[in-house]
């Protein structure tokens, strides 16, 4: 068996395990749902999903989704990205690589160079970047769709628009602003990021490892979310820059 095939099954596997909780609850809180107390947890569990989803995708631009299959990891990013926002796979790609080529910088997507501190400012450089005319355009015509077949208007908006939108918070709080934003300390090295200190659960409902190990991430971008612990255990962040 190939040396990948392990990896591979578990990127998958993970994969489709969140898609297909992130579909249930999509469908059945769209189409079905009748509202009540337990209604504001699941939103929050569908917000983890959708985050888990762009990881997802995320894994798989790098190819550690499905390491050494270039078309399966393509796929499984478009889908991912089309089910949780409407995304381009292939424009996100190209420039989420822009963002390891030129962490930090006035070149970086990612970065706002003239408020590397600012919260609100970077993230509304970092939505714009991402959300084109043709990505709001697809969102109304799906949108229109579910009313179209039956769905209230509420219900998209607390079961896709809110927990959109949270995914969207938490990816670049933890995943961005946390790891490369500007303060008292000094960054190790070119990459312009650092790790946050957080506990193993904290780190996966937060960003699934992407807060605590982002240097170990840009160190090492063809690791897996779930391998980035393992990654400081063996002191990587010290022997590569």
């Amino acid at each position: 068996m190939p040396t990948h095939a392990r990896p591979a099954h578990i990127g998958l596997a993970f994969a489709a395990l969140v898609a297909a909780a992130w579909v249930t609850i999509h469908i059945g809180g769209i189409f079905f749902w009748r509202f009540g107390w337990w209604s504001a947890p699941l939103i929050l569990v569908q917000a983890w999903l959708s985050t888990g989803l762009f990881i997802a995708a995320h894994d798989a631009m790098h190819g550690s989704l499905a390491p050494g299959r270039p078309e399966v990891n393509a796929w499984a990013g478009r889908i991912a990205l089309r089910l949780y926002a409407m995304l381009s796979f292939d424009a996100l790609r190209r420039a989420h690589f822009e963002h390891h080529r030129r962490p930090g910088s006035a070149e970086d997507p990612d970065f706002h160079p003239n408020r590397p501190r600012a919260f609100v400012p970077w993230l509304i450089r970092f939505f714009a970047g991402y959300y084109t005319d043709m990505m709001l355009a697809l969102i109304t015509v799906r949108i229109w769709a579910y009313i179209l077949l039956g769905a209230r208007a509420e219900h998209i908006i607390l079961f896709w628009g809110v927990p959109s939108i949270l995914a969207l918070l938490q990816l670049f709080y933890f995943g961005t602003y946390l790891p490369h934003r500007h303060g008292a300390d000094t960054f190790a090295d070119r990459h312009n990021a650092r790790s946050n200190s957080m506990g193993r659960l904290a780190a996966v409902t937060s960003c699934f490892n992407f807060g605590a190990y982002h240097h170990e991430h840009h160190l090492f971008p063809d690791t897996p979310w779930w391998r980035l612990p393992a990654r400081r255990e063996r002191g990587a962040n010290l022997v590569r820059s």
